[in-house]
């Protein structure tokens, strides 16, 4: 699944490890997610798009 969390956290200012403490993750695995190694659970997509003001489909779509 490709996602456009790293342009959003950026385009916003946000540092992964800002963005992982606030969806309560590590910065690792905002990283992970960024670089399309891990999918993050349904509550976190949510957390992630609620973070950057956005929607779980603007930041996530299918290969």
């Amino acid at each position: 699944m490709e996602n456009t969390i790293k342009a959003r956290r950026e385009a916003l200012g946000f540092s992964q490890g800002a963005l992982a403490k606030a969806c309560g993750v590590s910065r690792q695995t905002i990283n992970a997610i960024e670089n399309n190694k891990y999918d993050p659970t349904l509550a976190l997509a949510f957390r992630l798009a609620q973070t950057l003001g956005t929607t779980v489909d603007q930041l996530f779509h299918p290969n």
